[in-house]
């Protein structure tokens, strides 16, 4: 069996486990000014499961098309699964799940599911985070809410929008009508097991450490993406930190990157993320692992 890997922007990929096709999250129909991925949901023809790592837009919009054209299954989180149901997405082809179950891709592709965290997007306004940040720590809702509103994404894209700024507003018409919860539903995490080796995916930067401890998978596709998220409270560091602290409990042989690309602008930076941190972080702390950055649709070999 060979596993190649297409990513599709953003935390979207494609996986061709010989005969089977996942997909993991499903958001590739952006913002008019990001850059074009080289696929739509509505064109994807092949499709046997969807994973949802969480319930917002720019990981679920999407997959009501492909489970709707291709009879795809997904498993997502039960809040993920309420909003496949408000698209008419049949109920049979919904798998909720909380983490700790198990499901079946194929004869001999399985999935487990854990529970992980999104990452602290109320404690910045960027979402590369590259630069170390402290403090936050320990802070009630209120106090949490009172920071998310001086620095959050709205208010960027308002006070964007207030200036003539025509991609913001190309962003904001986008956000009214995208599909998609105000509510993560509890990011998950996945293992994916096959003969050939275990792939690791989550979308967004956050994790319980005591379930990354453990895991030990062949490959890691790790969200590079705003502020990370460590067992309940933001890193006291940077963004390639975090990875680095990801990686060094997954010891994977061969990484991933995604959610790095510029998926939103104006908000996210022209060009995406620089990950040189990251590689340098990564090279420091895991000399072995191999670094893959593919750009969109390349069909990478992953396993096999």
């Amino acid at each position: 069996m060979e596993i190649r890997l297409d990513w599709l922007g953003c935390a979207t990929f494609r996986l061709t486990l010989g005969e089977t096709v996942v997909f993991l999250d499903a958001y590739m129909d952006r913002v008019p000014t990001a850059p074009k991925v080289g696929l739509s949901a509505k064109d994807v023809r092949r499709a046997d499961f969807v994973l949802v790592g969480h319930a917002h837009f720019d990981h679920i919009a999407g997959a009501e098309l492909i489970a709707r054209n291709t009879g795809a299954r997904i498993i997502g989180s039960h809040e993920s699964c309420r909003v496949m149901r408000e698209q008419d997405v049949a109920a049979n082809q919904l798998l909720p799940s909380q983490g700790g179950e198990r499901h079946r891709l194929a004869a001999d592709v399985t999935v487990r599911v854990f529970p992980s965290l999104h990452s602290c997007t109320w404690t910045t306004g960027s979402l590369s985070a590259m630069e170390a940040s402290t403090g936050d720590l320990g802070l009630c809702e209120d106090e949490r809410a009172g920071v998310a509103a001086r620095q959050g994404l709205g208010s960027t894209i308002g006070r964007r929008a207030e200036t003539g700024d025509s991609a913001a507003n190309d962003l904001r018409a986008h956000l009214a009508t995208a599909i998609g919860s105000g509510q993560t539903g509890g990011p998950l995490a996945y293992l994916i097991e096959t003969p050939q080796g275990s792939i690791f995916w989550q979308d967004t930067s956050g994790c319980w450490t005591g379930v990354l401890r453990e895991l030990r998978p062949d490959v890691a596709i790790l969200a590079a993406a705003g502020r990370g998220n460590l067992d309940g409270e933001p890193i006291q560091g940077s963004l390639a930190d975090f990875i680095r602290i990801e990686a060094e409990l997954l010891q994977p042989r061969t990484i991933v990157l995604g959610h790095h690309d510029n998926w939103m602008p104006p908000v996210t930076p022209e060009g995406g993320t620089d990950v040189s941190p990251i590689r340098t972080a990564l090279a420091g702390s895991l000399p072995a692992a191999k670094l893959l950055e593919p750009g969109y649709m390349e069909g990478t070999l992953l396993l096999g």
